[in-house]
């Protein structure tokens, strides 16, 4: 998948161009353009024009089979994420009986790989195209156990802990800047038995660790995976088990 980031929607040479990518790179299944007019950090705009393929590529990620957009998250290191998922079930430890939670699930990978060992998942993110794509996922694998909200994480949470809903592992791989304090009080108040936390930024992880060692957890297995050879970027998985009283 090639996303091609403009200010403007016209593309006076587009054709010409896209001859000419494709031939060095007949790879190449789908090419997007995004706009964004706009100053600021965010690289994707919200406006999309597929202009070459479906708009979308297949990956196939532990056995399962994932639909990617282009303003889906999604592990760039193929080999390395099966290994970064597959430690993380691991930690999880799940038996068939649990009620799962994926927060800031993207397009589902986490909570669909779970879904075999689990009896229910239920999986949160923000980002509405990327639950689409979730919804797609599940359907691609026949998997009829995992249920995708879009939504804020910690709100979910809260509601989830207002109606009663037990939860009894929860999965979260948030962004850089890590969670927040409203979901990380909801998740202790939830309660969960134990919390599988994947972090690519050990800094925030920390302090998001600190709140919830706080909050009645300990540190049970902690795992580095190394996604980016030779650079000094890491995953963390990170099993947190509640304490009992």
């Amino acid at each position: 998948m090639v996303v091609l980031v403009a200010a403007s929607p016209i593309f006076k040479l587009q054709k010409p161009f896209l001859k000419k990518l494709l031939e060095l790179h007949p790879e190449i299944s789908t090419v997007i353009l995004n706009i964004n007019d706009r100053f600021g950090p965010v690289v994707l705009g919200k406006r999309e024009k597929v202009i070459y393929g479906s708009g979308y590529i297949q990956d196939i990620l532990l056995g399962r089979r994932f639909r990617i957009s282009p303003s889906s998250f999604y592990q760039i290191n193929p080999a390395q994420t099966e290994k970064l998922y597959s430690l993380a079930l691991d930690f999880a430890g799940l038996s068939g009986r649990e009620t799962v939670l994926d927060a800031y699930c993207g397009t589902g990978t986490i909570g669909l790989c779970a879904s075999s060992r689990a009896k229910q998942v239920i999986g949160v993110e923000i980002n509405r195209d990327a639950v689409k794509d979730a919804i797609v996922n599940a359907r691609l694998n026949g998997i009829k156990n995992c249920w995708f909200a879009a939504g804020d994480a910690g709100q979910y949470m809260e509601g989830l802990a207002a109606e009663g809903h037990r939860v009894d592992v929860v999965f979260m791989d948030p962004p850089r800047s890590g969670s927040d304090e409203r979901f990380l009080s909801s998740l202790i108040k939830a309660a969960p038995e134990k919390i599988v936390y994947i972090s690519c930024n050990i800094e925030t992880q920390a302090r998001d660790m600190d709140i919830l060692l706080r909050g009645g957890y300990r540190v049970e297995k902690l795992q580095p995976v190394d996604m980016f050879p030779f650079t000094k970027h890491v995953e963390t998985i990170v099993l947190l088990q509640r304490e009992t009283l």
